[in-house]
């Protein structure tokens, strides 16, 4: 047995966009155990449910992440539309579809620039980014904003996107296609990145089954657990199969990540191609008086919205379960035998968002 030692990683590392700390028991370069120190980044947003009523709650819950604030206020209006038996209109669930699509598309090109800078490739950040650009574009003219776009509400959507709009956005994404798999390619094709990325920071589908593991994280270990099953917002009415793979390392992650870029591309020219006209937005009258875990699937895995309501404007509860706090279990596991150089990788392979995680 070589000598041991605790060497601390984070919360700022020059590869790390989020301020995650974890104690490295190494021995010699080989990672022995990892012991993470969740911090207190607290904004006090679930005290906030006693502050705000629960239709300006929507716009606090958006908040918890800039790069899922979409998804985390269609997660929570979905919630307390289930609490109060209200139907969103079948043109505003189309509308959430291809945002919250949009969303993963934007949210997987992020990773990927960062990934690639974790292991030097300048390059193919700036690629990645300058792709990443486009969508963002598409979520300014669709909504006004690119980080925080505000267009959940309970009872549907406030802006609509003209049909002129989402061709547009189709023959735009059909045109990235192209360059995207170029970038991509050098992502799954080239030497040097496969030399980062194979049989390194292995997962197995049991250890994936048995930590909780979700989104990518669980998926390139096999696990076939994808919450657009539950056919929420539009994806009753849309084909696809979850993307999976039985390899586990971090060659699989990247590569599920990428397949789910195409994918998400396919399942907006569906939504375009079979959205009906009609109202955004059902007239919400009364207070919620129940409670609901609603599930979705970001672009980092499964998130659950808890609301409760007493029959007030002021919910009693709203509590969030981000996917970044369920893959933390996973990302100590794999990083058991990894070398210290690949902790870097290995902890952006969960796609981390310590924000969401301790809010």
């Amino acid at each position: 047995m070589g000598k041991r030692s605790v060497v601390p990683f984070g919360p700022h590392h020059p590869v790390l966009p989020e301020p995650i700390h974890l104690d490295l028991v190494l021995e010699d370069e080989t990672v022995i155990e990892a012991v993470p120190s969740i911090g207190y980044i607290h904004r006090g947003l679930e005290t906030l449910v006693k502050k705000k009523d629960y239709k300006q709650y929507v716009y606090v819950v958006e908040r918890i992440c800039g790069i899922c604030s979409f998804m985390h206020g269609m997660g929570y209006c979905e919630s307390i539309e289930h609490v109060m038996n209200v139907e969103v209109p079948v043109r505003a669930k189309y509308l959430r579809t291809i945002w919250a699509e949009l969303s993963r598309i934007h949210s997987h090109l992020l990773w990927l620039g960062l990934f690639a800078d974790a292991f030097g490739f300048e390059s193919l950040f700036m690629h990645s980014w300058r792709l990443r650009e486009k969508i963002l574009d598409m979520f300014e003219y669709s909504t006004g904003g690119r980080v925080i776009f505000s267009v959940n509400t309970v009872g549907g959507v406030l802006k609509d996107m003209p049909n002129e709009m989402l061709t547009k956005f189709v023959k735009m994404l059909d045109e990235m296609d192209g360059e995207l798999r170029k970038v991509t390619g050098v992502f799954l094709n080239d030497y040097t990145v496969n030399s980062r990325l194979r049989d390194v920071g292995f997962l197995t589908y049991e250890k994936a089954w048995e930590l909780g593991a979700v989104g990518p994280m669980g998926k390139a270990s096999g696990l076939n657990v994808d919450m657009r099953q539950r056919k929420y917002a539009a994806y009753g009415d849309l084909d696809f199969t979850p993307i999976t793979s039985n390899v586990g390392d971090c060659y699989a992650r990247t590569d599920v990540r990428i397949q789910e870029i195409f994918q998400s591309i396919d399942l907006i020219r569906q939504a375009v191609a079979k959205i009906p006209e009609g109202p955004i937005a059902t007239d919400v009258k009364g207070t919620p008086n129940g409670e609901y875990f609603m599930r979705v699937e970001q672009p980092r895995g499964e998130a659950v919205f808890y609301t409760r309501g007493n029959g007030s404007m002021y919910l009693d509860r709203a509590r969030i379960r981000t996917p970044t706090f369920a893959n933390i279990p996973a990302l100590l596991e794999t990083l058991k035998g990894a070398q210290l150089a690949d902790v870097p990788l290995l902890v952006l392979t969960i796609d981390p968002c310590i924000s969401c995680t301790e809010r």
